[in-house]
């Protein structure tokens, strides 16, 4: 027999149903044998003799409560069916995003290693996005800027220098400005000065690590509706951040992981304990981030330091940070 599709059994859960027809059936067969067997006992008590209330309030809880029993088995019956269809509508609606993510794998686009290649992507996936970035209803359209990439390849554009000196190596220090700048990824294709401090910050060797690796968790997080603009953390004291940089943790520095939006978190929780693709980026990001954070804060200001706990990578490592225990 073919399963009936979830959206008719919906809606029959909002009409009468088989169940709760048999419970209105025993409720009038049981009133009426009863109210019969009371209409055709004769009376025990001689005429004239006052009313005899004890026998009118059983007469009634006769009548009256195992009609209220079935209702309540009848109501019980209900809710659990209605439960029951829940389960599946969510049950379905998890497994087609799985399925979306999987494909989303399988065709997943080799990428440029260029530097210009991989900005000119970010813009060129702005501009095709299905809700255009010029009328955003939301910053949260702000992620899907970001798209998935491939494994880099070695560049076959770029020459080599002399004594196998790159161009990286001979590349000025990168502005504690342009990292943060770049950690929290241009607004839209007009952000001209994010996709600037991008440019920079991808010619330098350890924060282009970090912003692919930032790249790739904040794709995977938006996959189940977590983004990064949604998020209001608590205030974090720059003292917080250093004390974390130079290796402290446990009580007190758990307070680091200052977002507290329990289905974000709860998401985050379950795809770690399922995807094993998912562990793997979060994992290889939050190393990343505190290699650079213990770099950044030896030279950083305070204001710096608040700063950086605005970007959107940063809102990130203290999702993934609370989820995976780093700040204990």
């Amino acid at each position: 027999m073919a399963q009936q599709p979830i959206s008719d059994r919906a809606r029959d859960a909002q009409g009468l149903t088989k169940t709760e027809a048999i419970a209105v059936a025993l409720a009038v067969g049981w009133m009426v044998a009863v109210g019969l067997f009371f209409w055709i006992l004769p009376p025990v008590q001689p005429e004239g003799a006052p009313f005899d209330s004890l026998r009118f309030v059983l007469m009634l809880i006769a009548i009256f409560m195992p009609v209220g029993l079935i209702w309540v088995a009848a109501a019980a019956a209900r809710s659990a069916r209605i439960m029951r269809e829940e389960s599946f509508r969510v049950q379905a609606a998890i497994d087609g995003m799985r399925q979306t993510y999987l494909a989303q794998q399988t065709m997943k686009p080799v990428a440029e290693p260029a530097v210009e290649k991989q900005l000119e992507a970010i813009a060129q996936s702005a501009k095709n996005t299905e809700t255009a970035v010029s009328q955003f209803a939301s910053r949260r359209e702000v992620s899907r800027l970001i798209v998935p990439r491939a494994a880099p390849q070695q560049p076959s554009d770029q020459p080599a220098l002399a004594l196998g000196t790159s161009q990286e190596d001979i590349a000025p220090p990168l502005e504690r400005a342009d990292l943060i700048r770049a950690l929290n990824f241009p607004d839209d294709e007009h952000d001209t000065d994010g996709f600037a401090a991008l440019r920079r910050a991808l010619r330098d060797r350890a924060a282009r690590r970090l912003v692919q690796a930032s790249q790739d968790v904040l794709t995977l997080l938006s996959q189940d509706g977590i983004y990064m603009d949604d998020l209001r953390p608590d205030p974090v004291p720059s003292d917080l951040w250093r004390r974390f940089a130079q290796g402290e943790r446990g009580r007190g520095i758990d307070t680091l992981g200052a977002v507290r939006d329990r289905a974000s978190l709860a998401l985050a929780a379950g795809r770690m304990r399922e995807d094993t693709i998912f562990r793997d980026a979060v994992h290889h990001f939050l190393r990343q981030f505190d290699q650079m954070l213990v770099t950044f804060e030896a030279h950083a200001t305070d204001t710096d330091l608040l700063e950086l706990a605005e970007t959107r990578t940063a809102r990130a490592f203290m999702v993934l940070g609370r989820v995976t225990g780093t700040f204990d």
